[in-house]
């Protein structure tokens, strides 16, 4: 194991803390090389910023594609952006959690993918997830200013600008841990669909049952929708059917749909979504996330069908909460505890990814070694 020492930042009223033991992070150096296990001696936390000890990981499948080497990342860089953990350390000026109360030592949180500067005019108009300014858990070129940014390591430095949430301690990790990413955009997914028409009530297509899928099932069921759900996975099917859905193979699919959501990302999936659309119907695109060939739109369908094509990337700190309150409220209404099949301890993280890969929906890591 490396050791390095993260130097502290220009800022006078930045506060140093020694790391005893010291934090390790699993560093991604290139696709399909191991991961790295870095140990960190210190950190500066900037006013706002808080240390948090991580309780549990979980790997999205964007962390899959990183690792592969099918989307560009930089390098030196440790990924993983869905944690929940404990507040061990708070920089100065009394960090706050997202409802405005004042965060303690001890707390248990977790936060947004990213932080936003909330003063530019992307942040002004309502889209702090594209941030002049973002910076992106999981997603950042490790710095000497912010090397625990990524949810795979014992530690993370939430820097100040990040929404948290506090969280009971009577939720299991391995329900929470998915709703800084997976569950967070779910919501995003059917408020953008809600923007043009209710739920309740809607014939609800779902293309894809990995998390974002089952989970907007569950919550498209729990506002009153019929909701059916395409899948080619025979497993996934019978998963999505306990989420509320009716599962149908791909070559099941047919007739027309008020809502479509499209989470799988398949380029076949996305043009069969914009075909399934009722007059007057929504299509919300969330799964497209890495690079693919372009997928033909018929523009004089979209017109004469008063279609309305949404895309969604990321969520708002207000999505964030609300997914939260609905694990909170809810994990026990639907399977969600099920949905991280197993967790490795961080030090098999490539073992991890390789499950990982192999169609889990969730596998966990987890800083402490799974008994």
């Amino acid at each position: 194991m490396r050791t390095a020492t993260a130097p502290p930042r220009i800022d006078p009223e930045s506060r140093r803390v020694e790391l005893r033991p010291s934090a390790t992070a699993m560093v991604w150096l290139a696709p399909d090389r191991p991961h790295e296990a870095v140990a960190f001696v210190t950190v500066r936390l900037a006013p706002g910023d808080v240390l948090v000890e991580i309780e549990l990981a979980t790997i999205c499948g964007s962390d899959v594609h990183t690792v592969h080497g099918d989307r560009s990342a930089p390098a030196p860089l440790v990924l993983g952006h869905e944690q929940l953990g404990r507040v061990v350390e708070l920089g100065t000026g009394g960090p706050r959690a997202l409802d405005g109360s004042l965060l303690a030592v001890g707390d248990r949180v977790l936060w947004s993918i990213a932080a936003s500067c909330g003063s530019c005019d992307r942040c002004a108009g309502g889209l702090p997830q594209k941030c002049r300014s973002l910076r992106k858990y999981g997603h950042e070129r490790m710095s000497d200013a912010w090397a625990l940014s990524g949810g795979f390591a014992t530690h993370a430095h939430v820097v100040a600008g990040t929404p948290i949430i506090r969280l009971p301690e009577d939720v299991p990790a391995a329900v929470l841990a998915p709703a800084s990413c997976g569950t967070a955009t779910a919501w995003a997914a059917l408020a953008a669909a809600e923007a043009v028409r209710p739920l309740a009530g809607a014939d609800v297509l779902i293309s894809g049952a990995g998390l974002i899928g089952l989970t907007a099932a569950a919550m498209t069921t729990d506002r009153g929708a019929v909701v059916t759900l395409v899948e080619p996975d025979p497993a996934r099917r019978a998963l999505a059917e306990r989420f509320g859905a009716r599962a149908r193979r791909p070559e099941e699919e047919g007739g027309e749909f008020d809502v479509v959501l499209e989470a799988s990302g398949a380029r076949a999936a996305v043009g069969s979504a914009l075909a399934r659309a009722a007059v007057g119907g929504v299509v919300v695109l969330v799964g497209s996330v890495f690079p693919t060939e372009p997928v033909p739109l018929d523009p004089e369908r979209v017109v004469r069908g008063l279609l309305t094509v949404r895309g969604v990337h990321n969520y708002t700190p207000e999505h964030l909460a609300a997914a939260s309150a609905y694990l909170v409220d809810r994990w026990q209404a639907w399977p969600f505890a099920g949905l991280v099949g197993e967790t490795v301890a961080l030090a098999d993280l490539d073992e991890g990814i390789r499950r990982a890969s192999g169609g889990a929906v969730r596998v966990g890591v987890s800083p402490i070694a799974p008994h």
